[in-house]
C-alpha cells in the first residue's frame, strides 16, 4: 500500500509542478486546477447509434445481428416516450 500511495503522490507532484500555460487571469488558472463537479448531458430526439446502424444496414448485410437487441430496446423506449407524450 505504501508503494501505491508514494506513486500517487509522485504523480500528483508531477502534474501540479511547473508553470501552467500562460494565462493572464489568476481566476482562469484557478479554474483550470479545479476538476469539474458536473457532467453535461444533452437529450437528443434521435439516437445516433440507431441512425448509424440503420444506414449501415442499407449498405451491407450484418453477419451476426449484434445490434438487434439495442434497436429493439430503442424502439420500445421511443414507443413508451410517445405514449407518455400523448397521455399528457
Amino acid at each position: 500500500m505504501d508503494e501505491s500511495k508514494e506513486l500517487e503522490r509522485r504523480l500528483s507532484d508531477m502534474l501540479t509542478e511547473g508553470d501552467m500555460e500562460a494565462s493572464g487571469d489568476a481566476e482562469e488558472r484557478e479554474r483550470q486546477l479545479i476538476p469539474p463537479k458536473y457532467e453535461v448531458r444533452i437529450q437528443t430526439e434521435r439516437d445516433p447509434i440507431v441512425e448509424e446502424t440503420l444506414k449501415f444496414r442499407t449498405m451491407a448485410r450484418e453477419l451476426d445481428n449484434r445490434y438487434d437487441r439495442y434497436l429493439d430496446r430503442a424502439a420500445k423506449q421511443k414507443a413508451e416516450a410517445e405514449t407518455d407524450d400523448q397521455s399528457q
